[in-house]
């Protein structure tokens, strides 16, 4: 990933990125205690600000943590930070932790004003070879916590499920709870079965995915059929096609599973439609 651009935000201040300071008692350092978004930047506009505004919101309620901003206040403070930074195509990571306490307490949630972080790097546009020769995963149990849904800080399962995947010259880990797909340790995993795009219904083991709507917007408007409902293993390594969706990720083909192709063992004619109409979509 491309590294950080110079200026950042921090709790109310625009400043240089290596000038910002947070307290060593911060929640979010001690207990992970805090919630997360990525959303990209195209041209200078973020893209789907209202969606990932929400899924903040959700995250922050669902942790008990006061919302600092309103979704005005939110746009406002991540449209100065990326126009401060440039504009073009970027992506903003934005974070709240619950703020720093006098000590370290498991509880009661102390009433301190929450800590609000965001920067800005440049976009990692997808190489050439992932769009011509599709990537390789690994399938992996999944291991991390039962609240999925929550966007939190507290990624460590998910920092050692993508390390086992890159350990075997991977770019992603594909997780299975109960024989059953999951999603990816970053990504949402679309699965086409038979010509119809099959996703794993939301629930506390999924993160509701923000580009996996925008797939499924892109799905509807070109007429190609899909359905949500759970993907056993043996659908998900017979499958025809196997994408994954994040936001700097946006909709990439996977060609290779556990060393087996995947389909023809090239990118599929179904990502292909999606992929286009998804580069017209973020452009226009």
């Amino acid at each position: 990933m491309p590294g950080p651009l110079p200026l950042c935000h921090l709790d109310g201040q625009r400043l240089p990125l290596r000038d910002a300071r947070i307290s060593p008692l911060d929640r979010s350092f001690l207990f992970g205690d805090g919630v997360y978004e990525v959303i990209p930047v195209y041209d200078g506009r973020p893209f789907r600000f209202e969606t990932h505004h929400a899924r903040l919101a959700r995250s922050l309620a669902a942790l008990r943590i006061r919302d600092p901003h309103d979704a005005a206040g939110w746009l406002a403070l991540v449209q100065d930070l990326v126009t401060a930074n440039g504009g073009g195509d970027q992506y903003v990571y934005l974070q709240v932790s619950r703020g720093a306490d006098v000590g370290r307490n498991h509880a009661p949630f102390p009433d301190v004003p929450p800590t609000v972080f965001v920067y800005c790097a440049e976009w990692p546009a997808t190489a050439p070879a992932t769009l011509s020769q599709g990537v390789a995963c690994i399938t992996t149990a999944d291991t991390r916590w039962a609240r999925c849904d929550i966007k939190s800080v507290a990624l460590l399962a998910n920092v050692l499920l993508r390390q086992q995947a890159i350990d075997a010259g991977c770019a992603e880990a594909v997780l299975l709870r109960d024989g059953r797909l999951t999603e990816a340790s970053a990504s949402t995993v679309h699965v086409v079965l038979g010509g119809t795009v099959v996703t794993p219904p939301n629930s506390n083991l999924i993160l509701p995915g923000t580009t996996r709507t925008v797939v499924h917007e892109l799905l509807d408007s070109l007429g190609i059929p899909r359905r949500t409902a759970d993907v056993s293993e043996s659908e998900l390594r017979g499958a025809d096609e196997i994408w994954l969706a994040a936001a700097t990720r946006e909709v990439q083909p996977v060609t290779r599973l556990d060393g087996q192709p995947v389909g023809s063992g090239v990118p599929g004619p179904l990502w292909r439609r999606v992929h286009e109409a998804y580069q017209r979509l973020k452009r226009g």
